[in-house]
């Protein structure tokens, strides 16, 4: 069923965000489409940078007050690489808004050419390199979208890259990054010693490190998004934004705050990695091994990253692994849109904590859409159980011909799916003459679960959910 949830889902969110496939799978680049009209043109159109004068591509950004990027780096970066990457929609969802008591508006950053925000800071650096450094390369380590954009707008430039991921990294991003001509070397378990990797190779090879989130360049790319979000919804009252190293809410929290002083920046964390969230609030909360959001799992936040958040950022709320599925399958299901966890992040919290946002215009940022095909169906099986659309039920009757037929017969008069069925004997604990079958029944949820079970019993079978 989980499968066919997948197939179903994936031909839904084909329909729905049909321009953005077309754009990853038709073109070398993405569709850059001209500024719209006044008057009401919805239609992405390419980042853009409200300061006039912007230098040349190849000139660094000039630091702001303290050496730590700012509004006037950020319309810079926007200029740069407003036709290299896509200004993705930033819209409404009414559905999320009823559950969630707010008003909340997605910015579809999983609609970029590599499904990831990280793109933005990747191509804004790469930008940046003297002729000297392009023609040797660039070396990055990354859990996977960092290095899909590096990759990938290396390959455009002309730029050779050195891709180092950590050994359990998602394998449909290990490919992706392959798939932009990157050569990819997997190395320890954590980003920290991969990142020891790439630096040992940038010093051997004479390669320029491209930092994932503790780069200035970098920072600035990615606060690109805070200038397009607050052009679509100018009145918001929260940005709820993803936490790993910090790059993507140091920039967004420095640019949006200088343009809208009262707006409020909110970090999220997954509860197993929660460096940000030690690093301000001054705890020690211990680091987990694994995670749905294993695109924020970073063990250390960066100096600047830091700085930026200590100065810009509300607060940190961490969310557990059961919020961030039940986002992903939200995602899925209402907007159509497929959110890996850390993209999902923002919603997560919102699910965790809904009073702190109800009521009010809250923009969440969907920072990335590579997820692994098995874990989502994975992820989708765990959710439908959760909602009660996937049951399991134990069911005894008289071991003696028919019964069977007399179970599945009443299960099909409630209007239920049969999904499993596993007929025990030998391993039963009931009396020898009494046959235990475990029904996986599909059901429209717990009202219609109810309904089955008064129809197994009113059929003559003991019957409850296990």
């Amino acid at each position: 069923m989980a499968a066919f949830l997948l197939l179903l889902a994936g031909a839904a969110a084909g329909v729905a965000l049909g321009w953005s496939l077309r754009a990853r799978r038709g073109r070398a680049d993405p569709p850059v489409a001209p500024s719209p009209p006044r008057g009401g043109d919805a239609r992405p159109r390419a980042a853009s940078a409200t300061a006039s004068g912007a230098s040349g591509a190849t000139t660094v950004p000039v630091p702001s007050a303290e050496g730590l990027p700012g509004l006037e780096d950020v319309r810079l970066a926007a200029e740069r690489i407003r036709e290299h990457v896509l200004a993705t929609p930033c819209l409404p969802s009414r559905t999320l808004g009823a559950i969630t008591g707010a008003e909340v508006f997605l910015k579809f950053e999983n609609l970029q050419f590599t499904a990831s925000f990280k793109e933005r800071g990747a191509c804004h650096r790469l930008s940046l390199l003297t002729p000297a450094e392009r023609a040797r390369g660039v070396v990055a380590m990354s859990a996977g979208n960092h290095a899909q954009g590096v990759a990938y707008h290396g390959q455009r430039l002309g730029i050779p890259a050195v891709i180092v991921m950590p050994r359990h990294t998602p394998a449909v991003k290990v490919e992706r990054t392959r798939g932009f001509g990157a050569e990819v070397v997997t190395a320890g378990d954590t980003l920290e010693e991969a990142s020891a990797r790439a630096r040992a190779l940038a010093a051997e090879r004479g390669l320029t490190f491209v930092h994932p989130y503790d780069d200035h360049a970098v920072i600035a790319g990615q606060g690109t998004i805070a200038l397009e979000m607050l052009a679509a919804v100018p009145d918001l009252d929260v940005l709820v934004v993803p936490v790993g190293g910090g790059g993507l809410i140091g920039g967004i929290a420095a640019a949006a705050r200088a343009l809208r002083p009262g707006l409020e920046v909110i970090g999220v964390q997954t509860r197993r990695f929660p460096a940000m969230y030690n690093a301000l609030k001054g705890t020690a909360l211990p680091q987990g091994d694994t995670t749905l959001a294993e695109g924020i799992a970073v063990g250390r936040p960066g100096t600047l990253t830091r700085a930026l958040v200590e100065r810009w950022v509300s607060d940190i709320i961490l969310v557990d692994e059961g919020h961030l599925e039940q986002a992903v399958v939200l995602l899925l299901e209402v907007e159509k849109t497929l959110a890996e966890g850390a993209g999902a992040a923002g919603l997560a919290a919102m699910l965790a904590e809904p009073d702190r946002f109800r009521g009010r215009r809250v923009g969440l940022v969907l920072c990335g859409g590579n997820l692994d095909p098995l874990l989502l169906s994975a992820i989708i099986g765990r959710g439908m159980v959760k909602a009660g659309r996937l049951v399991r039920l134990r069911v005894v009757a008289r071991d003696v011909p028919g019964s069977l037929a007399l179970i599945t017969g009443a299960v099909a008069r409630a209007g239920a799916n049969i999904e499993e069925v596993h007929h025990q004997r030998a391993f039963s604990a009931s009396p020898g003459r009494e046959a235990e079958v475990e029904l996986v029944l599909q059901t429209r949820g717990p009202a219609h679960v109810a309904e089955v079970l008064d129809a197994l019993r009113t059929a003559g079978v003991s019957a409850q959910v296990r």
